[in-house]
C-alpha cells in the first residue's frame, strides 16, 4: 500500500515484512523523493551528484534557521559527521529531532568518531535520538558498540565480520538497521542479517562514496521500510561499483564511470549482489 506525506509517495508494510529492493528502485526512480544531506565538506558535491545519478532529489540544507521549515518536507534526511562544528552539530540534533516529530527517516553517518572526545559525544548525541539507519564501515560500528577498533581516520582497518555482533547489539538496542559498509557489506536489523556482495576494491579510493552512500540511504528511506531501503542502497553501489571498475584505469577514471553506472544500473540487476 501507499502513504502520501506531504510530496513524497512512500511504500509503506507491516513491521518485518519485507519490500524487494528492486521495487524500492523503482519508487526511487518513479518518485524522485528529496533528501536533506548535512554533510561534510568534502563530500557535499560527490553526494550531490550521486544522490542524483541514482534518482533522487538532494539538498545540502544546514543551517539551523532551516531546519523547522525544511526538514518535515523532506522524504528522508542523512547526517553525516565528517566535518564538525559547533553550529552544524547544533542543526544536526535539530535536524535529528525534527525527522523524529514529524516521522521522516533519517541516516547517521559516524564518521571516524572515535578520533576525538567532541566528535565521540556528538556521535553518541546523534545515537541517542535512535536513527532510523546507522550507516559506517566496521571500526565506526565497532567503536559505536564501545568495542576498541583499529581505524585510522575515517578509514576502517577492522573488518566486517568483526563489526558483525556490533552491528546486532546496536541495532536491539536502538530499534535502529545498521549498516557495515566494506568489501562485503552486512545488513541487520538486530533480527535479520543479509550480505551484499560486488563493487570494487577502487571504492575506498575515491574520497567520499561512502559518505554518498549514507545520503543515498536517506533518499531510499523515503521510499520505504528502513531494512529494505538500506539493502536497495547498498546493492545499487555494489551493481555500480563493479560496471565502474570494469571501465576505469583508476581512481580518477572511477569515478565518473561510476556516476554513470549508478544511472544506468537496472532494477532487477540489485537481487544478483543480495545474499540472505
Amino acid at each position: 500500500m501507499f502513504a502520501f506525506r506531504t510530496n513524497v509517495v512512500r511504500f509503506s508494510s507491516e513491521k518485518g515484512d519485507t519490500v524487494q529492493a528492486q521495487d524500492l528502485f523503482t519508487y526511487l526512480r518513479d518518485q524522485n523523493p528529496l533528501v536533506q544531506c548535512i554533510t561534510n565538506f568534502v563530500s557535499m558535491n560527490v553526494a550531490a551528484n550521486v544522490v542524483l545519478a541514482a534518482g533522487a532529489s538532494p539538498a545540502m540544507v544546514h543551517a539551523h534557521e532551516e531546519i523547522a521549515d525544511f526538514t518535515p518536507i523532506c522524504g528522508g534526511l542523512a547526517v553525516n559527521i565528517g566535518t564538525l562544528s559547533p553550529p552544524w552539530v547544533d542543526s544536526m540534533m535539530a535536524a535529528a529531532r525534527v525527522a523524529n516529530d514529524t516521522g521522516v527517516p533519517w541516516v547517521l553517518d559516524p564518521v571516524a568518531h572515535f578520533i576525538s572526545g567532541y566528535r565521540k559525544d556528538a556521535a553518541q548525541r546523534l545515537m541517542a535520538l535512535r536513527p532510523t539507519i546507522l550507516r559506517g564501515n566496521a571500526s565506526e560500528i565497532l567503536a559505536m558498540a564501545g568495542e576498541a577498533g583499529s581505524g585510522k581516520g575515517a578509514d576502517s582497518r577492522d573488518s566486517v565480520e568483526a563489526a558483525q555482533d556490533a552491528a546486532v547489539s546496536l541495532a536491539q538496542t536502538f530499534g535502529s538497521v545498521v549498516a557495515v559498509s566494506g568489501p562485503t557489506d552486512f545488513l541487520t536489523d538486530g533480527v535479520r542479517s543479509v550480505m551484499v556482495t560486488g563493487g570494487s576494491d577502487l571504492m575506498p579510493k575515491v574520497t567520499a562514496l561512502g559518505c554518498s552512500q549514507s545520503a543515498l540511504m536517506g533518499a531510499y528511506a523515503g521510499c520505504g521500510p528502513a531494512f529494505d531501503a538500506a539493502l536497495a542502497t547498498l546493492a545499487h553501489f555494489k551493481v555500480a561499483g563493479t560496471k565502474a571498475a570494469a571501465r576505469a584505469d583508476g581512481p580518477g577514471s572511477f569515478q565518473p564511470h561510476f556516476l554513470d553506472a549508478l544511472y544506468t544500473t537496472q532494477a532487477h540487476e540489485l537481487a544478483d549482489v543480495i545474499k540472505a
